[in-house]
């Protein structure tokens, strides 16, 4: 039931009619609506086509004809250069984590529990009801400086399946445990009471929101960034940390091997910890694919020049998924992709995305 309900909510129009159908929509509407459909795309009908995601059934002569008129202006996507001209512009280019996305049963319920146990705030909500789904995004402060959380809602879609690749957010608190004892109040679920971590000193909780996504509850000081954590869960560490570092630019912030656990991490991302969000990958010993589900979307992530960056991605064994150029209907660029343990990531100008929120 709920496969069917799920395939029902991406819809079951050809890429040429999807794009067509959302082109035109965006057009008609008045700037204060287009400025969030670059987000609206994660979730809603044409996000097969752009993000790679199934069951849409796309003709293969429609989707190049669409990549073609989306990217506008084809020949910028040729750009070419070398692996080390690619290496040092992903190292210079100007980029952070924007929002990571992902699908819910109950949007009022989530974002009851985000605001009210978590302390987040709901900074923006929009429903699409000729497209069957609505959007919300939460967060600790403004999308322009802050790392934010995008819920899509699909109506119809009762339930999700998380999967067992992707494995909690993380959020820093000033005190744990009192924090653990607002959920509980709350009817949260905790999944693990306050205490140090596995091999190490911090003190940390986990909790689950309505939906079952974990979230890691990290005791720290005052932070700019809340929000602090994606982990994700990869078959082979090495590979990923050098993809991350070479393709997405990303720094090697620490790495910890727990033998005792048979597991190891590696903190990725463009600043400090304390300072700014960042990607755990884990790997755990002798594991090399997981289950990925249907819950769990992408993470955005913004660029300076996402025709240049799509082509360092390539150079390091990424896979484009959707060519870099504007979106239809609008003039915000983008180019989608996975790493190679098939993670989604989608790169967004930073202008156009600056732009989209004014």
């Amino acid at each position: 039931m709920a496969a069917a309900a799920a395939a029902a909510s991406f819809g079951t129009l050809t890429a040429a009619a999807a794009v067509a159908a959302a082109s035109s929509r965006l057009s008609l509407a008045p700037a204060s609506s287009r400025r969030i459909a670059l987000f609206h795309l994660a979730s809603a009908v044409p996000q097969a086509q752009l993000f790679g995601i199934k069951p849409l059934t796309v003709k293969k002569t429609a989707t190049k004809d669409i990549l073609a008129s989306s990217a506008g202006n084809v020949a910028q996507a040729g750009t070419t250069i070398s692996q080390e001209n690619a290496l040092e512009w992903a190292k210079k280019d100007k980029r952070r984590l924007l929002h990571v996305v992902y699908r819910v049963d109950d949007l009022d319920k989530t974002i009851k529990f985000y605001t009210e146990c978590l302390g987040m705030k709901l900074l923006r909500k929009r429903d699409i009801p000729e497209e069957r789904y609505t959007n919300a995004f939460l967060g600790y402060g403004p999308e322009d400086s802050h790392f934010v959380v995008e819920l899509t809602y699909n109506y119809g879609v009762e339930k999700y399946d998380i999967g067992t690749g992707f494995g909690h957010f993380g959020v820093a608190v000033e005190d744990v445990a009192k924090t653990v004892d607002l959920i509980k109040a709350k009817g949260g679920k905790v999944t693990r009471e306050p205490g140090s971590v596995k091999g190490g000193n911090s003190l940390i909780a986990f909790v689950e929101d309505p939906d079952g996504y974990k979230f890691e509850l990290l005791e720290r000081g005052p932070t700019p960034e809340p929000l602090c954590q994606v982990m994700l869960r990869v078959g082979d560490l090495d590979r990923s940390v050098e993809f991350y570092e070479k393709a997405y630019g990303m720094d090697l912030l620490r790495k910890r091997d727990n033998a005792e656990y048979k597991y190891t991490i590696a903190m990725m991302g463009y600043g400090p910890e304390d300072k700014s969000a960042v990607l755990e990958l884990t790997y755990n010993y002798g594991v090399k694919e997981y289950d990925k589900g249907n819950a769990y979307a992408q993470i955005a992530i913004g660029t300076d020049d996402v025709y240049k960056t799509a082509e360092a991605i390539k150079l390091y064994g990424g896979k484009i998924t959707r060519e870099p150029g504007p979106l239809p209907g609008i003039t915000t660029k983008i180019t989608a992709c996975q790493d190679p343990d098939g993670w989604k990531t989608v790169f967004v100008d930073n202008i156009d995305f600056t732009r989209e929120l004014e």
